[in-house]
């Protein structure tokens, strides 16, 4: 059972996390709660799984790269096929999806020759073909929207230019940090003291890679499932290409919209190249929350599918260590 304050920090905190030497400190006065109250609720809310870390979400390939991929597995062989795929170490999320292409995993890897060889594995291992769909164009990427406060979405903002390549030193920070701050009353002392630096060099660092883009956020990372959000589905149109810059920011402007991004076509077998997410607490839900994009896309789109989540067989952050 999740007490008021969990609530408020779940919900304050999913983003924006302070970047002072007792960040903790800081989100108590903010809760006006105390600082060793926080601490003990992150860490209940990180052993009960409802909190997966506290950190930073990557803007997808500023460190490295990452694609999603998809197969067509037999229904008798689903389980064995997706643990193989969990098997490669760059995989980070590995999904059943309601649709014939119904395996869906993201992988991530040095660069576009290191995911490259990382599919062909993965089809070596299965016997399967398998499709590439790596990220053409961004228009709202951010799980971070508020779980309790009822009538607010996903907070949209929009993003620049693509960051400056990481620095070696950006790498080997994120690297530390990847399974999350410690949970401790000066957490950047304690990465600080991991890595040779200073306590405020931590800071100075985790700063720049917010300002410039290559953080996405930082801060709480929550399982939604965990919280009531049963259902998700991944609504997939087929766009105009002239169109499709409108249509992406239209969708992902919506309230109801997660994520939105361009993918390639892999024609024959695939004609869709606007992606969007919708999460709700029901199936119900998310099927009117789909109503209403439809419609709202109107004649744009040449036609859509939606592939409900069915099972998680991976979900985690990106492992740069993997890399």
């Amino acid at each position: 059972m999740l007490s008021e304050g969990d609530r408020r920090l779940i919900d304050g905190f999913q983003r924006d996390f302070p970047l002072e030497p007792e960040p903790f400190r800081i989100v108590a006065d903010k809760l006006d709660l105390d600082e060793s109250g926080v601490l003990a609720s992150l860490i209940r809310l990180s052993e009960s799984g409802v909190i997966s870390r506290l950190g930073a979400v990557l803007r997808p390939n500023c460190a490295g790269a990452s694609t999603l991929a998809a197969m067509a597995a037999p229904a008798h062989r689903l389980e064995t096929i997706a643990e193989a795929v969990n098997a490669e170490p760059g995989v980070n999320h590995n999904y059943e999806r309601e649709h014939k292409l119904n395996l869906w995993f993201v992988v991530t890897g040095a660069n576009r020759a290191a995911i490259a060889a990382s599919l062909a594995r993965i089809q070596s291992r299965v016997g399967l073909d398998v499709l590439d769909f790596p990220l053409l164009r961004s228009f709202h990427i951010d799980l971070g929207f508020p779980i309790f406060t009822i009538g607010e979405g996903a907070k949209k903002i929009a993003r620049g230019a693509s960051p400056p390549p990481p620095e070696a030193d950006d790498i080997r920070l994120l690297t530390v940090i990847e399974d999350g701050l410690p949970l401790c009353r000066r957490p950047y002392q304690q990465v600080a003291t991991r890595l040779g630096w200073r306590e405020q060099d931590v800071i100075a660092r985790l700063r720049r890679l917010i300002a410039c883009g290559a953080v996405a956020r930082f801060g709480l990372v929550v399982r939604h499932h965990v919280l009531g959000y049963r259902a998700n589905a991944m609504v997939v149109w087929d766009v105009d290409d002239g169109v499709l810059p409108d249509i992406g920011a239209r969708l992902a402007a919506a309230p109801g919209v997660t994520l939105c991004y361009e993918r390639p076509r892999r024609l024959p077998v695939w004609r869709y190249n606007l992606y969007s997410m919708v999460h709700g607490r029901d199936r119900d839900q998310v099927q009117a929350e789909i109503a209403v994009l439809a419609e709202n896309v109107g004649a744009a789109s040449r036609g859509h599918e939606i592939l409900f989540s069915r099972r998680c067989f991976r979900q985690r952050g990106a492992k740069l260590s993997a890399a």
